[in-house]
C-alpha cells in the first residue's frame, strides 16, 4: 500500500474510526490506509466513474440489481475492508451490521485504474476480491485508452479474462445480463498519457 498506515487496529476499532472520520480509509491486516493518499485525483478518473454510474443505473433500472458508489465500504475478508469505485449487488444487499454501510455480498466490483492505485487494484485487491463468494465479476477500467478488463468467475472457481478494447466494443456483464458500450463509459473523455 502506498499511503502511510496507522498503528495496529482491530476491525472494530477501524470501523469506529472510519465512521467518525472526515476522509475514508481502507483497512488491511490491522492497518488503516487513508484514501486521500491513494486517490486517483484526475478529472478523467472522476468522469469515467460518473459515466459508468450513469450508464449502469440506466441499464439496470427496473432489474433486481442495485448500484452503489464508492461511499459504500466492502468487507472483502475479516481483516480487510475497501471502497471500490462502483459495486453492484444482484438481489437484496446484506450488510455487516445495523449501520448498513458495509456490504457483504457484491456481485460485481469495478475499479477505475490510475497510476497511484493500479498496483493495489491489480494485485492486492483483486486477490482479496476473488475470495468473496458472492462476486461473479471484477472489472478494471483503464483511464489512458478505451480498454476494460473483466475477470469472470467460472463454475470451476477459476477466473476468465475478457478484454473489450476500442470505442466500438462493449463490456458484457454476464452476472447482470447486460452490455455496456465503451463509447458510453468513455463519453467525452480525452485520452492523455499517464504520468
Amino acid at each position: 500500500m502506498s499511503a502511510q498506515p496507522t498503528p495496529h487496529l482491530s476491525p472494530e476499532e477501524y470501523l469506529a474510526l472510519d465512521r467518525a472520520a472526515e476522509f475514508k480509509s481502507e483497512y488491511y491486516d490491522g492497518h488503516m490506509y487513508p484514501m486521500e493518499g491513494m486517490a486517483g485525483g484526475s478529472f478523467n478518473h472522476g468522469a469515467i466513474i460518473a459515466n459508468l454510474n450513469g450508464v449502469l443505473w440506466q441499464t439496470l433500472r427496473g432489474s433486481a440489481c442495485r448500484l452503489a458508489s464508492s461511499d459504500v465500504r466492502i468487507r472483502i475478508a475479516p481483516q480487510a475492508y475497501t471502497y471500490p469505485d462502483l459495486s453492484i449487488v444482484y438481489g437484496p444487499p446484506r450488510f455487516a451490521d445495523d449501520q448498513k454501510d458495509t456490504l457483504l455480498n457484491p456481485t460485481v466490483l469495478i475499479e477505475v485504474l490510475s497510476p497511484p492505485t493500479e498496483l493495489v487494484d491489480r494485485e492486492f485487491k483483486s486477490r482479496h476480491y476473488g475470495a468473496i463468494e458472492s462476486l461473479h465479476e471484477y472489472a478494471l477500467v483503464w483511464r489512458s485508452e478505451p480498454h476494460v478488463e473483466i475477470y469472470r468467475r467460472q463454475p470451476t472457481g477459476d477466473w476468465l479474462l475478457s478484454e473489450p478494447h476500442g470505442l466500438d466494443s462493449s463490456c458484457r456483464f454476464e452476472s447482470m445480463g447486460c452490455e455496456v458500450p465503451l463509447s458510453e463509459i468513455y463519453y467525452q473523455i480525452s485520452f492523455e498519457p499517464e504520468l
